[in-house]
């Protein structure tokens, strides 16, 4: 199955007579598992949530892959022109606690008492 033709079967939502999540060759990436990853992990900051769990769990599939974590770190940064800071503020915690940080432990960072 070529491009268009996947493409062809995503516009007409033809992936949900397929199995959720939807499986089979057509849905096979050629991008490497590391990329796939940190677009994954970009994903979840974009849609605005994620547990906690969801983003260890998606950091853990980056490292994995050989993500570094500036790499991971830097979807965040790939993100902000296009979801906006409220939503990359929103996952900086749970990113900082996928990668066994708290963000009370990063140097210079005052939490604004309101």
């Amino acid at each position: 199955m070529n491009d268009v033709d996947r493409l062809r079967r995503l516009a007409f939502n033809l992936a949900a007579a397929d199995a959720h999540p939807p499986t089979g060759d057509w849905v096979e990436t050629s991008l490497d598992p590391k990329t796939l990853a940190l677009v994954r992990l970009g994903a979840v900051v974009a849609m605005g949530g994620g547990a906690v769990a969801s983003y260890g769990a998606l950091t853990d599939d980056a490292l994995a892959a050989g993500a570094t974590v500036g790499e991971v770190v830097d979807v965040l940064f790939g993100a902000l022109p296009i979801v906006g800071t409220a939503r990359v503020v929103a996952a900086a915690p749970a990113l900082a606690l996928a990668l066994g940080h708290d963000t009370d432990d990063i140097p210079g960072a005052e939490r604004s008492e309101q």
